[in-house]
């Protein structure tokens, strides 16, 4: 079987990156636009076949958006390098989609922290719980990351999450965290976490304003629900 030929020995009109200035990135496949990404290949194949060989052992870009270093660094040809070039480029990409939530945001619905969240959340493999810190209007001071889990556990401790609260000065909370299922509905674990978040609130002065579960594509609200006045009564 002869050597497969570098991307540099290409014609001109096939190789990606030429294509793509030319053409536009819609023009390319999902394995030639890795190619661009991996710039090279590996002895005897070209960076298009390094690519192909990621996203089939990988599970396609959606299993290449949930691969880690490691994972990505087990495909012959993929180094550190690479590896660090396709979990940036995935990452700014995960950005571009997130809609802007700065300080001094407004947030008037749920929606809006989901439109932020889903890009950033959707294809981690374990949970992450965040806490949103607001002002006396609504807007957002900062948000922190106060737990990564398992893909079934996150444990939270109220008196971690308010400490960062009352060291903020914030008036009021939201919490949210993904499912990794991506099932966005709440478990009894999720209930009770909510229910202990919205008591410490009540004694520190400082209200939970919702508690936002993302899955895939769908969120759940406990606001919009009207259930964080049954986790006030618990």
């Amino acid at each position: 079987m002869g050597k497969s030929r570098g991307i540099a020995q290409w014609p001109v009109t096939e190789r990606p990156r030429e294509r793509l200035l030319r053409e536009g990135a819609g023009a390319l496949t999902d394995a030639q636009l890795l190619a661009v990404v991996l710039r090279v290949g590996r002895q005897d194949s070209s960076a298009v076949e390094v690519a192909m060989d990621l996203l089939a052992r990988l599970g396609g870009l959606q299993g290449l958006a949930n691969r880690g270093q490691e994972e990505l660094c087990g495909v012959s040809g993929v180094g550190l390098a690479k590896a660090a070039q396709i979990l940036a480029a995935i990452e700014l990409g995960k950005r571009v989609l997130a809609t802007p939530l700065t300080t001094g945001t407004r947030i008037t619905r749920s929606h809006d922290l989901f439109r932020h969240y889903y890009p950033l959340l959707r294809d981690l493999r374990r949970e992450i719980f965040k806490v949103i810190l607001l002002d006396t209007k609504h807007r957002v001071i900062r948000d922190l990351t106060v737990s990564e889990g398992s893909l079934t556990v996150s444990i939270v401790h109220p008196r971690e999450v308010f400490n960062h609260a009352v060291r903020e000065s914030a008036a009021a909370v939201i919490f949210l965290h993904n499912h990794p299922s991506g099932d966005p509905t709440p478990s009894p674990e999720d209930r009770a976490l909510t229910a202990r978040l919205v008591a410490a609130g009540e004694v520190l002065g400082i209200p939970v304003l919702d508690h936002v579960i993302i899955g895939d594509g769908r969120f759940v609200s406990f606001a919009d629900e009207g259930w964080l006045g049954a986790c006030e009564t618990r």
